[in-house]
């Protein structure tokens, strides 16, 4: 399929405004005739008649969906329950248009609900917005979805005055976030927070940023499960942020037995940074860092979860 993204086509699909992002001096405000949060239900009906005592959660920045196919043939082989992916794009000219989310929900007969993250100001035009965000996708049902919009950000991505409007500077209005959805699986609800720490700053904004959904999560209560994952951008694997994580509940779905999640490159070894964690009455087992996958500059993770 090639060709651009809109919301009411084939399938269900609605929209939710949410809120309005912050305004740039030079260029103008964050489009707010597109929703923060855009979701679609394309899975079939399913009869219930014994609950699962378990799900299989697949976590993935997926590097805006240039590698597409190659993403939905994982996806698709995974016979995941929760997909919580990273880095989806909607309307951008580098991914031909397509909104990436509702694109993977509709081939894979999946649930969405997509969280707009920033504003590609490079990607789109003032008539035809781009944007990038995280993804949520089940056959489950999903509701429930909001938006966390941390409060420390980083400036590196406001455009200014004196860079040109062109792909290489990819400045952007907006700012990271947690995409919290429940899920509704065979009668057992479980919330996920699906989160993209900021990439341009230090492990102290990083850390904050992660801090304002571990205090978020506190509504829920402890023994609900919830799954906490997404791409970090840091080693959360000891340290003090390790013992905050800890302190609210949630436990490492690797029991800290990571491999990187990033390939090698020529600057740098792969790094840790993508992580899935747990809390409430489930228990992580056949924790897996794809590495044979090569659909995106992340390796995809997968768990297991049983009901305890």
């Amino acid at each position: 399929m090639r060709g651009r993204w809109h919301l009411n086509g084939k399938g269900s699909a609605r929209a939710v405004e949410v809120g309005r992002g912050r305004s740039s001096s030079r260029l103008m405000n964050i489009s707010t005739s597109i929703p923060e949060i855009d979701a679609g239900n394309f899975a079939s009906a399913r009869w219930v008649l014994c609950p699962p005592n378990s799900v299989k959660v697949v976590c993935w920045n997926i590097n805006r969906g240039l590698q597409l196919e190659r993403i939905i043939d994982f996806l698709g082989r995974s016979k995941a329950d929760l997909l919580l992916l990273q880095e989806a794009d909607l309307n951008a000219r580098r991914t031909w248009h397509l909104h990436i989310a509702r694109e993977i929900a509709q081939r894979l007969h999946l649930n969405y609900v997509f969280g707009r993250e920033f504003q590609e100001l490079t990607q789109g035009t003032r008539q035809s917005p781009a944007f990038h965000g995280q993804a949520t996708l089940s056959p489950w049902p999903l509701a429930n979805a909001r938006i966390l919009r941390f409060q420390q950000q980083s400036n590196f991505w406001r455009p200014h005055w004196f860079l040109p409007e062109i792909e290489p500077f990819q400045e952007r209005l907006g700012g990271r976030l947690a995409l919290v959805a429940d899920a509704d699986v065979g009668g057992t609800k479980i919330v996920t927070y699906n989160l993209h720490l900021e990439s341009r700053g230090d492990d102290r904004l990083r850390g904050s940023q992660l801090d304002e959904t571990l205090k978020d999560a506190e509504r829920d209560k402890i023994d609900t499960p919830v799954i906490l994952a997404g791409d970090l951008n840091m080693d959360v694997s000891a340290g003090k942020v390790a013992q905050r994580i800890a302190r609210a509940g949630f436990k490492d779905a690797f029991a800290n037995q990571h491999l990187p999640t990033t390939p090698d490159s020529f600057m740098q070894h792969g790094r840790v940074i993508d992580w899935i964690f747990t809390r409430g009455r489930v228990r992580a087992s056949q924790s897996q860092v794809h590495r044979s996958v090569s659909g995106s500059d992340h390796y995809p993770l997968s768990a297991r979860l049983d009901f305890g």
